[in-house]
């Protein structure tokens, strides 16, 4: 059996006369650009998170760029965010010339608001919470720290289409939170795409300005912009799939509970929940020593997996220049060492999720593992 760590085709298939109709309705339309499609989707995305404001944008990358930006933020400003993340978190910070300043993960990933505290300085200006893998952060205690220490809150929900926190979903707590529609996230497009969100209609109008080459008239241009719209195609697409998306995701948490309720190896360290959370599970990550080993057990058996991240944001040689070495964050750098990401997809099959299960509860590199029971 061969098992891939992500598919796509099954989610299309499931409802593909809906998104062959569509696509075919863009085309024959002659609007690709700021029409009726993307306004239709950024005010079904807002009308879901429970915010005012949504701005279509190109990819996830361009609105953690824009957001940044579009704050004021620049050199001499510091903005914390999680060690564990995708390098784009880095990034975002860094393309307007502040310094990003890494933070320790919690035990279920996301930022410790501990060391988050103990990292603020005069210069800090911003945090980036991230929900990593479709898991909430603690936003409680984060937005408490924000406003005891009058920073701006950004929240990182690429990952996190859904996922909510007591009720609030993951994009309601910042004053600006960023969203990728890459294919593969809870709430893919078929291309790039991605988003900004806010309740503040001053810095929503500014994101629009500032993503359509600084201009909110043609030709009249009041800021030196970007060029990154969310096409009308991918916000057609996105609109039939929004739809659909608390649906995926409760079909990915029963996946994500079936891997929690059968997997015993004691090799294997499965990843807790915290309370009064609903995690939508982007992926399903667990840890284990022997990462490599069991990485190419399961690829030898026809088992694809990934690695959320090998080579930690802080020690990259695009962020050399922050100087730091390894063993400066050591929780973020064992993650990196040893955590795995199982297959889940939408349209996966009990017999698919059996057959690694199987594997994952039969793996034994030194003669140990077993049945002997989950690890958290």
């Amino acid at each position: 059996m061969d098992i891939y760590a992500v598919r796509l085709d099954r989610a299309y298939e499931k409802h593909k006369e809906e998104y062959d109709a569509k696509a075919l309705e863009v085309l024959r339309s002659g609007s690709y650009i700021c029409g009726r499609e993307l306004a239709g989707f950024e005010e079904a995305f807002a009308s879901y998170l429970g915010v005012s404001h949504c701005v279509g944008v190109n990819s996830g990358l361009d609105a953690l760029r824009i957001t940044f930006r579009v704050l004021g933020l620049g050199p001499g400003d510091e903005v914390l965010v999680q060690g564990n993340t995708f390098i784009a978190g880095f990034m975002g910070i860094s393309d307007c010339g502040a310094t990003p300043v890494a933070v320790e993960p919690d035990a279920y990933y996301g930022i410790d608001p501990a060391d988050l505290e103990k990292k603020i300085t005069s210069r800090t200006r911003a945090v980036l919470a991230t929900h990593l893998f479709g898991m909430m952060t603690p936003m409680e205690p984060i937005v408490s720290l924000c406003e005891k220490h009058g920073l701006l809150l950004v929240e990182d929900c690429a990952q996190a289409h859904g996922a909510s926190e007591r009720g609030k979903k993951a994009g309601s707590f910042g004053y600006a939170s960023c969203f990728s529609f890459y294919p593969t996230k809870n709430l893919g497009g078929f291309g790039d795409g991605g988003a900004i969100v806010t309740n503040d209609a001053s810095f929503a109008e500014k994101c629009r300005i500032f993503r359509n080459n600084g201009s909110e008239k043609k030709y009249c241009n009041a800021v030196v912009g970007v060029n990154s719209r969310l096409d009308e195609l991918q916000a057609g697409l996105l609109r039939i799939r929004l739809k659909y998306l608390d649906e995926m995701n409760a079909e990915r948490s029963a996946l994500a509970a079936r891997y929690t309720n059968e997997i015993r190896n004691p090799l294997l360290r499965l990843p807790g929940i915290r309370p009064d959370v609903y995690n939508v599970w982007h992926q399903y990550v667990v840890r284990c020593r022997e990462r490599d080993a069991l990485q190419r057990y399961l690829h030898e058996n026809g088992v694809h997996t990934l690695i959320h991240y090998p080579i930690p944001a802080h020690l990259s040689e695009a962020y050399a220049y922050l100087g730091l070495q390894p063993g400066s964050l050591p929780v973020t750098e064992a993650l990196s060492d040893t955590v795995l990401s199982l297959p889940i997809y939408n349209e996966m099959s009990f017999e698919e999720q059996s057959y690694v299960i199987g594997l994952l509860n039969a793996f034994a590199p030194d003669g140990r593992g077993g049945e002997a029971g989950n690890r958290r």
